[in-house]
C-alpha cells in the first residue's frame, strides 16, 4: 500500500497543477473516476500483466474503454502511465487527488451510517454541526445499517465517532464482564 501511494504521489502532483491551472478541479476528478473504473476492472488488469500486449495497446485499450470521456491531458496521462507500467496506480492516483481537491476546496466529506433513515432536516443540521466543529464545508453521504439499533456513527477522514446504541451496549458489556 504505501509503495502504492509512494509511486502515485507525482503523479497526483502533476495532475493537480494542471487541474488547478485550468480552473476545473472537477473535470480531473470526473476522468480519473473513469479510468478508475476502466483500470480496476478485472479483464482490464488480467490484460495489464500479460507479456503479449504491449504498453501502447494497454494504453489504447484504455482509452477506448474510457471513450469520450477524456481530455487529450488525461489520455497523455494514460500513456505515460502505461509507458511506465503504472497503470495499477490509478486506484490511488484517483484517492490521492480526491483528498487534494478536498483540501484546496477546504471540503470533508462525512459518512453517517445511522440506524434510521435520517430526514433531509436532521441531515443539513448535522452537516452545519460538522462544518463548525471541523471549519470546512461537509458533504454527507448518509447510510442506514438498522444493526446499530438507535443513534450513529459518524466517519471523517479520521474522525470517527461511535455514538450508536449498540457500541454503548458493547461498552456496558465490556465494563461489567471487566
Amino acid at each position: 500500500m504505501a509503495e502504492t501511494a509512494s509511486l502515485a504521489r507525482p503523479y497526483v502532483r502533476a495532475i493537480f497543477e494542471i487541474a488547478r491551472k485550468d480552473g476545473d478541479l472537477s473535470a480531473w476528478s470526473e476522468q480519473l473516476a473513469v479510468l478508475k473504473a476502466v483500470a480496476t476492472d478485472p479483464q482490464v488488469t488480467a490484460l495489464d500483466g500479460d507479456p503479449r500486449i504491449d504498453r501502447s495497446q494497454m494504453a489504447q485499450l484504455v482509452i477506448d474503454v474510457s471513450g469520450d470521456k477524456l481530455s487529450d491531458a488525461a489520455r497523455n496521462l494514460v500513456r505515460l502511465l502505461a509507458e511506465n507500467r503504472r497503470l495499477s496506480v490509478i486506484d490511488e492516483i484517483a484517492t490521492q487527488y480526491e483528498v487534494l481537491r478536498a483540501d484546496a476546496e477546504n471540503t470533508v466529506e462525512a459518512e453517517i451510517e445511522s440506524a434510521t433513515e435520517m430526514s433531509q432536516e436532521h441531515q443539513d443540521r448535522l452537516a452545519e454541526a460538522l462544518s463548525k466543529r471541523l471549519d470546512r464545508s461537509v458533504k454527507l453521504h448518509c447510510t442506514t445499517r438498522p444493526e446499530l439499533l438507535g443513534g450513529a456513527v459518524i466517519r471523517t477522514g479520521d474522525f470517527v465517532y461511535d455514538g450508536s446504541v449498540r457500541a454503548q451496549l458493547e461498552k456496558m458489556s465490556a465494563a461489567l464482564n471487566a
